[in-house]
Formats: C-alpha cells, sequence, structure tokens
C-alpha cells in the first residue's frame, strides 16, 4: 500500500512506539502501546489511524496492530463524540463539564 506522508507519518510514529514497549516484558507491550496512543494522540490523528488498520497492509507493527483492539475510537461511548482528552466520562454522566 503506498501511503501519504501524513500517512506514512502515523505508521511511523505508531512503529516507533512499538519499538521502545518491545524492551518492556511481552506481557506489557500491546497494553503500553494502546496506552500510550490513547494518552498522547489526539482524536483526528486515531480517527487516521483507524482507518489505516481497516484498510490493511499499512505497515504496521503486529504490537500495533494488537493494540488496535484497545485504543479508543474517536467517538466511542467510552469518549463522547465532542469530549475533549482531559474531562472524566463520570463527570458528564453526573452532568458536569470543565
Amino acid at each position: 500500500m503506498s501511503l501519504d506522508n501524513t500517512n506514512g507519518k502515523l505508521v511511523r510514529m505508531a512503529n516507533q512506539i512499538a519499538t521502545f514497549f518491545k524492551s518492556q516484558p511481552e506481557a506489557e507491550r500491546v497494553q503500553g502501546v494502546a496506552t500510550h496512543i490513547n494518552k498522547f494522540w489526539e482524536p483526528r490523528m486515531r480517527k487516521a489511524f483507524f482507518e489505516l488498520i481497516e484498510q490493511g497492509d499499512a505497515g504496521f507493527d503486529p504490537i500495533v496492530i494488537s493494540a488496535a483492539n484497545i485504543i479508543k475510537r474517536p467517538g466511542s461511548p467510552s469518549q463522547p463524540s465532542g469530549a475533549s482528552e482531559h474531562v472524566d466520562p463520570a463527570m458528564l454522566e453526573a452532568g458536569f463539564s470543565d
């Protein structure tokens, strides 16, 4: 699959995260990649990530592909659409916002 510059950078960044976590115990690798992406990638990046995952053969490391199962999709119930990354979902349910 031929990737444009932006998508190529996204794949490269995800694979660099996976490379770092290869130095961690095997049981922590997939969760570590997912946690990092969930914390530091904005929703637009995660949206593009899932589009590439769904297209297949983007060149992602197998650890990244496994992590995709636990990475939050933008707008998923675990992160309401339009909610900022730092808002506690429990606060949203209680009617609070920042």
